[in-house]
């Protein structure tokens, strides 16, 4: 039952919604948008829902994705047949890493297609709207942030927290799949796997492979992606700072160079930190609370983002994409160009052309999306209840639950709420039980298939029995249901 003051939070957040959605409808069809008003409202309109449409797969599929890990996937490869032909390539080697990875450069490239398509241009007016309310929806940018977080991106998170097998239960999220891996084979964002080894070696703990060691030539097609996109990287770095400490960003005036710098470095922290916290979070989703640590911030987290129903868990993901919207906000405003090409004063003396794609935006997104999302999302991946103990996780799931408590984003549980419904989704436990449920049943079953990873428990009639043979019991499933079923045999003649 809906108390009354989530009412009134789910009412006023879909009133807001859906006042966006018509002034983004309205600037597209007066040509006031980047794209409409070049190519034209139809046009417009038709890639920012195939964008919008596609950020919901992009989102909803990685907490999908990464939450399945832990899970057996025998327990869903006949109910789930779809799910399963995505997670047999995730889970395999390092298959989740190099998603994540092309994931989070697809995010970037989608969201640049939304604003492209849907964002108004310098100076728009709609309707003769007054100038307060101009300046809050269209110079703040409330309503495409609005419109991207509650459509494109936190519906679908609210249901892949809870609703993975489902989620993902279709080849469009197989499609996806694929075109994040292409992303990461391009190598343009390996810089990524540098900073993951950095940090590693830092902390004294080897990033370790779920693969075999990479030969010669194979070292060399990955170290020489990740020196090009090393170099790729300190360009952007070295325009952006440039451009900085120059006074040539969009940052508001009277803010000195060195503030905006560190302001800079900070947000992209802030920003790291949270996404690193979502993919730790989907990590120890399904797994039971003992392998969930001990560890003191780790395990207060664990209590307040699992406790009661769950819901902590999709309200995390609401207060932590409001939060993450207002710093990559900031973050735009103080790396974007400002420099008009042809005046002489093109940064490096770079070409007229050159200078107009620099002021598009990319290096500042390119510097966000290896610095402050993708390393810190593998660092995550790699060590994610090391992660969870850091306090300042325990210290931000507080913030964001804080901010999805103002219901400024709870339209985003109605349209989940609709997308369930519409689709068909159950909750994982239905099909699969819970962590605890699993790992019981395992426990019972120890003489019998119990999946990948786990080793199987040797009968007592083979405590005299060859080591040799124990260790081919424990890797394959078959001996050792052939050797159980000779001994029962023998059992049951004797008696």
């Amino acid at each position: 039952m809906v108390s009354a003051l989530d009412g009134i939070k789910y009412t006023y957040s879909v009133i807001l919604l859906c006042v966006s959605i018509v002034l983004i409808i309205g600037l597209i069809f007066n040509r006031q948008t980047g794209l409409s008003s070049q190519a034209g409202p139809w046009a417009a309109l038709a890639l920012l829902l195939g964008a919008i449409g596609w950020l919901t797969m992009v989102e909803g599929g990685q907490g999908s994705l990464v939450g399945l890990v832990p899970v057996d996937m025998d327990l869903y490869k006949d109910t789930h047949k779809v799910s399963y032909k995505s997670t047999v390539i995730t889970n395999k080697g390092d298959n989740l890493d190099r998603y994540l990875m092309g994931r989070q450069f697809m995010v970037v490239l989608i969201v640049f297609c939304v604003n492209l398509s849907g964002a108004p241009i310098g100076g728009a007016s709609l309707w003769g709207l007054p100038n307060w309310f101009i300046t809050i929806f269209f110079g703040v940018g409330a309503a495409m942030v609005l419109f991207t977080c509650m459509v494109g991106q936190l519906a679908s998170q609210v249901n892949g927290c809870h609703c993975m097998l489902d989620y993902i239960n279709n080849y469009f999220a197989v499609f996806t799949l694929y075109v994040a891996m292409v992303i990461e084979f391009s190598g343009l964002l390996h810089a990524s796997y540098v900073v993951q080894m950095l940090v590693g070696a830092a902390a004294g703990q080897k990033i370790e492979s779920k693969e075999e060691p990479r030969n010669a030539a194979q070292n060399i097609f990955f170290f020489g992606r990740c020196m090009i996109s090393l170099a790729i990287l300190a360009f952007a770095l070295a325009v952006t700072l440039k451009a900085l400490f120059d006074g040539n960003t969009s940052m508001w005036k009277g803010v000195p160079a060195w503030a905006s710098v560190v302001l800079f470095f900070v947000l992209m922290s802030v920003v790291g930190l949270l996404e690193g916290m979502q993919i730790a979070f989907f990590a120890v989703a399904k797994v039971t609370k003992e392998e969930r640590g001990s560890a003191k911030f780790a395990k207060m987290t664990c209590d307040l983002l699992f406790k009661g129903k769950g819901r902590n868990l999709p309200g995390f993901m609401i207060g932590r994409q409001l939060c993450v919207v207002f710093c990559m906000f900031v973050v735009a405003r103080v790396t974007s160009l400002n420099i008009a090409p042809g005046q002489g004063n093109n940064i490096f003396g770079v070409t007229d052309g050159f200078q107009a794609f620099l002021n598009l935006g990319f290096m500042g997104a390119l510097i966000t999306t290896i610095l402050g999302s993708i390393s810190w999302q593998l660092v995550a991946s790699a060590f994610p209840i090391a992660f969870l103990s850091n306090p300042l996780v325990y210290v931000f799931l507080r913030i964001c639950l804080g901010l999805e408590g103002t219901g400024l984003l709870n339209g985003a549980w109605v349209l989940a709420a609709i997308q369930a419904k519409v689709c068909g989704f159950q909750r994982d436990e239905v099909y699969i039980g819970t962590a605890e449920e699993r790992a019981e049943k395992q426990k019972g079953d120890g003489e019998s298939d119990v999946g990948p990873g786990h080793p199987r428990k040797i009968p007592a009639f083979m405590d005299s029995a060859p080591a040799e043979l124990k260790a081919l019991m424990e890797e394959n499933p078959d001996v050792a249901e052939f050797v159980q079923s000779v001994h029962e045999g023998a059992d049951a003649e004797a008696k």
